[in-house]
């Protein structure tokens, strides 16, 4: 079949496959039946449920280290920190985007999601289901690390009953709905919020930017995820003790997730509306701010980008010929990526 390369002697020793070629070769028929299946009817669905899994691979990561943190100071013990907090979002954001981006685009974000449609002729319908998505695997993150953590969130909760402050700090982000929800102290100026959440997320939308530029030598298709998972838990490191939010789906999942588990008292008035907007602007803002002043159309493609590139659209041109075999047998596919004149002609001969 055009496009697919033959399965090598050693991939199917590998695999147990080799003492029976009729298996290997049943096996094989289904998976590309299958996989003509994925690519076409089912694609919107498979690039939703990575979606889905990015945003709760980094949810499950970060809430895991965060619910530690909740119940081991109100239990008087020291189970975890700001710093591994910040550590555990970072792991989680790397796994998301080297597990699941290279099947939807990695976004994991809404504010990414819309900024895409702004500029970048992403599909109306498909951003509306890929912040659903978004939204559902935070939510359902946070649900699973309530039932994962439920024996100590209340043994936390009947701590704080007893001492009679279990009303006024649940509520917060020292209380066991804190674990799920974003808030803030009583005391805390909402000004002051606000500009803590706008300038981290503005210039986290600035180094997301950096990273989806493809002449920018520093930010590589294999480390961009570590740049952004770096900068997101440097904010965490920094300014979480201020509130920060940094993803409306991290957000608006989370206080759903409190809200189901504590109900509507758990919503956290102005603050929530507040933290799960902020990030959508000053995402679009950063996006604005690095291609106005940084983008350069007169470098070059970087040689990594090239080789990226050209395998994302050799993998489109793929679904659209599986369902019809090519009469001629195998095809050289030609691909051309350049800006203002600066071309690369990439020639790859598919078996």
């Amino acid at each position: 079949m055009p496009g697919r390369r033959k399965m090598p002697a050693e991939y199917t020793h590998y695999t147990g496959l080799a003492g029976s070629s009729m298996q290997a070769q049943t096996v094989m028929t289904r998976t590309r039946a299958f996989e003509k299946v994925r690519h076409h009817q089912a694609h919107w669905f498979v690039e939703c449920v990575a979606e889905f899994s990015g945003v709760f691979l980094y949810v499950f990561a970060g809430g895991g280290s965060t619910a530690a943190s909740v119940c081991g100071n109100i239990l008087g013990q020291s189970l975890s920190s700001v710093f591994q907090i910040g550590a555990a979002y970072a792991i989680g954001i790397v796994l998301a985007l080297i597990i699941c981006s290279s099947t939807s685009g990695g976004h994991f974000n809404p504010a990414v999601t819309i900024s895409f449609v702004l500029f970048k002729k992403f599909p109306s319908l498909k951003a509306v289901r890929y912040v659903v998505a978004q939204i559902l695997g935070g939510y359902i993150a946070c649900l699973l690390i309530y039932a994962q953590y439920q024996q100590l969130i209340s043994l936390a909760e009947a701590t704080l009953e007893a001492a009679g402050e279990l009303e006024t700090v649940n509520f917060t982000p020292n209380g066991p709905a804190g674990i799920f929800a974003f808030y803030v102290l009583p005391e805390t100026n909402l000004g002051q919020a606000f500009l803590n959440e706008f300038v981290c997320d503005f210039l986290l939308g600035v180094t997301i930017w950096a990273c989806l530029d493809p002449t920018n030598f520093m930010a590589t298709p294999v480390s961009a995820p570590f740049i952004v998972a770096l900068t997101y838990g440097l904010m965490v490191w920094s300014y979480s003790p201020v509130g920060v939010a940094a993803n409306s789906a991290r957000d608006i999942g989370g206080r759903l997730a409190a809200i189901s588990l504590w109900g509507l008292k758990a919503g956290s008035g102005r603050y929530a509306a507040l933290v799960a907007l902020t990030n959508i602007p000053a995402t679009i803002l950063g996006g604005l701010f690095y291609e106005f002043i940084f983008t350069d159309s007169s470098r070059v493609i970087t040689p990594s980008h090239v080789d990226y590139l050209t395998a994302l659209q050799i993998h489109a041109e793929q679904e659209n010929q599986d369902a019809i075999p090519h009469p001629r047998g195998p095809q050289a596919s030609t691909t051309e990526i350049g800006t203002e004149g600066k071309t690369h002609v990439v020639t790859i001969q598919q078996v």
